[in-house]
């Protein structure tokens, strides 16, 4: 502020001498300082503001070699309006990636209303049957991960995998099937060896029936005779909140050996098939309630990381405003420290 009162002070075209004694003779230099001269002939120097003013006189008059300390300021600024630039583009993508992702939720919900009627059926059946998975030293579990091949939705995929991981250090006696690249990229590392079969373009778009009878066909083709077979998913809670957990989903000779199996009269013939389809209604509602627990968290995602692109903004607008100010009033110094000694002169 100090530099600026004596700015009002000081003449215009004294600021022209003073830039021609003590600045390079080049010819640029003298355009510049004549321009000086005509545009000062027509300010009103009681309302010209003085921060624009001293601008225009930097950008106009500086010479083209500049000392180490001005330039690396400049640089400074450059470099900040660029990081400015930036943020503010990947704020447009995230509120954008937002927008979508709330606009899929609402389809996503809807299909997963619909696919947990399947589901719930088929687990009214086998409770009522009483049927409970089969106890034999020696044999296999099948455990199915529902995951999908997309990111950019918080720790969704990694709580599945830690989940995973501590059953598979309970009991190394357990094969994988991974549905989705997230999850398979995370257990590989682990636990490449137990994975038996995935499947990739999971997650796309909204779950539907013919995918989860495409893949429990695949599994029912595994040539091992498991014990269990569990499907972990993410539940939907709400909005803002999900778990992973794991379902049932029984063999055919766990569901024949069921206490309560012939009251329904269920021919063998048939029971395979039976069994086939409750793997399909089972993996539709994993998948279904994934995809809208995914959408979910990735619409929390996009806006936390909106929000925090904005107070990168913020701070970055004033660090950059703080720095023009700075190094704005060490110019006005040394041209009126230049115009002082040439008076004294």
């Amino acid at each position: 502020m100090a530099a600026l009162q004596l700015l009002r002070q000081l003449d215009i075209l004294h600021l022209h001498d003073a830039l021609q004694s003590c600045s390079p003779s080049s010819e640029g230099w003298q355009r510049s300082c004549c321009s000086v001269r005509n545009w000062s002939s027509s300010l009103d120097l009681s309302s010209i503001n003085w921060i624009r003013k001293a601008d225009y006189i930097y950008l106009k008059c500086r010479p083209s070699s500049v000392n180490v300390a001005n330039a690396a300021n400049y640089a400074t600024l450059r470099e900040i309006e660029g990081r400015l630039k930036s943020i503010r583009n990947i704020e447009k993508i995230t509120k954008t990636m937002k927008i979508v992702a709330s606009t899929k939720l609402t389809r996503a919900q809807r299909a997963m209303t619909e696919s947990r009627s399947y589901g719930q059926t088929s687990n009214t059946v086998f409770e009522k049957a009483e049927t409970k998975p089969l106890e034999g030293e020696g044999k296999k579990r099948l455990l199915i991960v529902c995951s999908s091949d997309k990111g950019l939705c918080g720790g969704i995929h990694s709580g599945m995998s830690r989940l995973a991981r501590k059953m598979l250090a309970d009991d190394s006696n357990i094969d994988l099937v991974i549905l989705g690249e997230k999850c398979k990229s995370q257990l590989g590392r682990s636990n490449g060896r137990n994975i038996l079969l995935s499947f990739a373009g999971v997650g796309k778009d909204v779950p539907t029936f013919a995918d989860a009878q495409a893949i429990a066909d695949q599994v029912c083709l595994l040539p091992t005779d498991y014990s269990e077979i569990q499907i972990m998913y993410n539940r939907f809670l709400n909005a803002q909140s999900y778990e992973p957990i794991t379902v049932e989903a029984y063999s055919a000779e766990a569901i024949a050996q069921s206490p309560n199996y012939s009251a329904f009269e269920i021919e063998d013939q048939v029971l395979e098939n039976l069994r086939e389809y409750a793997l399909a209604n089972s993996i539709y509602w994993a998948l279904a309630e994934g995809h809208a627990c995914e959408q979910s968290a990735r619409r929390n995602a996009m806006d936390n990381a909106s929000k925090n692109a904005g107070d990168m903004i913020q701070k970055f607008t004033i660090l950059f405003n703080r720095t023009r100010q700075a190094v704005i009033t060490t110019e006005l110094v040394d041209i009126i420290t230049g115009a002082t000694a040439s008076e004294d002169v």
